[in-house]
């Protein structure tokens, strides 16, 4: 039997997951992806410092905040954000992926508001009308997804790099493979032993887990464009900003239905998909479920202060 190595940290934290209106239950949107215990924001809404100490999320381990779009839904929670981290004698850099008019509009609330902060913001401004590589490091990469809104706006997809495979330390230690041969497993070698006999590469090695992924897609209409882009992932949040009874609505203002939601994440043949960005008027989101389970049965509400383990 195969076994496959125990994952790593992939989490979502939902700090807020309302629209244009809070209200007492939904803040704004924002929400941190915490891989490997490195933090990555998504959206900044107001709030969004104060749920990550009630989720017991660390500053110091945040360093990059990726904003979707320039509605201050998305994005007013972010110079308090800023100001805090300086409080805290943060010294690492800080970056802020976003269109190009964020730095045009926050430099000059920076230079008022955060003049004294020991650290420096840097803005890496990432285009909206097409999907490209925005950010890397070693275990993950991030992607640009085009979303269609009222204002230039881009949704992000997470994936996670794949990993080598993992040794065996009882097989190799039986078969006396040396330490200096361990790489050239690692890269899928079989090993001969000195009587000449060949063990295989997957007696000495296990698989490691398969590579995640998650992808943000808010705010936007229905969208069909974004199906080859989110195809398969593990987890897709999408906004449901209206039921579908309110699809004029939500034509009108380029946001989507629960219903619609659901209708991409079918098409795209996703594992899981994640609701969120309501409206204010719903006070119940049972029925936004329910319209979207009826479409994609694996469909869960977002709520301020949840998680989803990807």
């Amino acid at each position: 039997m195969i076994t496959f190595a125990t994952m790593e940290t992939f989490d979502l934290h939902i700090l807020g997951c309302g629209s244009a209106q809070p209200t007492t239950q939904r803040n704004p949107s924002s929400q941190v992806i915490n891989l490997r215990d490195k933090l990555f924001m998504v959206d900044c809404g107001e709030g969004a410092q104060l749920e990550m100490k009630r989720n017991k999320l660390s500053y110091a381990r945040l360093n990059h905040i990726f904003l979707s779009h320039l509605h201050g839904d998305h994005c007013l929670g972010l110079i308090g954000l800023i100001s805090t981290l300086g409080l805290n004698d943060r010294t690492a850099e800080l970056v802020i992926h976003a269109h190009p008019d964020a730095e045009r509009i926050f430099r000059p609330m920076l230079n008022y508001f955060c003049t004294d902060i020991p650290f420096n913001v840097r803005f890496n401004s990432i285009s909206p009308q097409k999907s490209e590589l925005i950010f890397e490091d070693r275990s993950l990469q991030v992607f640009s997804i085009p979303l269609r809104h009222r204002v230039p706006t881009s949704g992000f997809l997470f994936s996670e790099k794949a990993t080598q495979p993992h040794i065996v330390p009882e097989m190799t230690k039986y078969h006396e493979v040396p330490l200096s041969f361990y790489n050239r497993l690692k890269a899928g070698e079989d090993y001969r032993r000195e009587d000449g006999v060949i063990v295989p590469n997957s007696v000495l090695t296990r698989p490691a887990a398969l590579p995640r992924r998650y992808a943000y897609c808010s705010d936007t209409a229905y969208s069909e464009r974004i199906v080859p882009l989110i195809e398969s992932v593990d987890l897709l949040y999408h906004e449901s900003t209206f039921m579908d009874d309110q699809k004029a609505r939500a034509k009108q203002t380029m946001h989507s239905t629960a219903k619609q939601a659901a209708t991409i994440a079918k098409m795209a043949d996703v594992k899981k998909l994640v609701l969120g960005h309501y409206s204010a008027r719903y006070k119940d989101l049972k029925p936004l479920l329910a319209e979207a389970k009826s479409i994609f049965p694996n469909t869960h509400l977002s709520q301020d202060g949840f998680t989803f383990r990807i």
